[in-house]
């Protein structure tokens, strides 16, 4: 297996009373795309909300367990830190929309309080443009809204965003739902260029999706961790029963 970049242990995630994520133990491979997959209402959402810390964000919102990035425990960092280190791209494509498409990239150096060069912001807007693949289609409309893209150049801004702290790892979570075919395409070519930079974590209840861009797959059912093992294996000889069904469609 490869070397772990991210690592839950015994982590459970409670809304009030409600445990929705049971004592999950899952290594996040470094440099590759893990698939989290199941039902809607699974706790797959949540899961990767503790990831970052973003679950605490909740008021009635609590965990147990440990998550440790590297070999650090991540609930003992400053959560501003985890989430600048661990970033998140969401179902909707929510760019910042008084900002410009230039400022919205630049926005995770803003919120943080670091003063950039001009020449830095430049290098920065342009370099993760680029990795989202969405440079050559506004290098010349930087000054206007990120709120007149389409869709998909959103969801891609949203990834720049993401990007431009350099993040040792990004959370997808139903990246491409509400997107059209083409759009979702675009993100998933996107998805496997971007691994060789930053390793991904995404969070799909969409099997085909699963099997056309990740390396590995989580099973998560009612808030367990049914399974989890290399994409060729889990899709094509499931070793649970409940897995074999959610492939088979008798449940989602």
């Amino acid at each position: 297996m490869e070397s772990a970049v991210l690592k839950a242990v015994d982590l459970s995630a409670y809304y009030g009373d409600n445990l929705v994520v049971k004592r999950v133990n899952l290594s996040v491979p470094e440099g590759k795309i893990t698939a989290i997959m199941g039902p809607s209402g699974c706790g797959k959402s949540t899961l990767i909300r503790c990831f970052n810390r973003m679950h605490e964000l909740t008021p009635v919102a609590k965990i147990d367990g440990k998550v440790f990035l590297r070999d650090e425990d991540i609930y003992q960092m400053n959560p501003i830190t985890v989430r600048t280190r661990i970033g998140m791209v969401f179902q909707r494509p929510n760019p910042f929309p008084m900002m410009t498409i230039w400022d919205n990239v630049i926005a995770g150096y803003k919120l943080n309080g670091v003063k950039l060069s001009r020449s830095e912001s430049s290098e920065i807007v342009e370099a993760s443009l680029q990795k989202a693949a969405l440079w050559d289609e506004v290098k010349d409309h930087l000054r206007r809204r990120g709120t007149f893209l389409s869709g998909g150049q959103q969801q891609r801004l949203c990834i720049a965003r993401a990007l431009a702290v350099k993040p040792d790892i990004l959370l997808f979570d139903e990246p491409t739902s509400a997107l059209d075919p083409k759009a979702t395409a675009h993100i998933e070519e996107l998805m496997t260029q971007l691994k060789k930079a930053v390793t991904l974590v995404l969070v799909t209840h969409n099997i085909a999706q699963a099997g056309r861009v990740s390396d590995f797959i989580a099973f998560l059912y009612v808030g367990e961790l049914i399974e989890f093992g290399p994409k060729g294996q889990l899709l094509t000889t499931p070793k649970d029963k409940k897995t074999e069904e959610f492939l088979a469609g008798k449940f989602g």
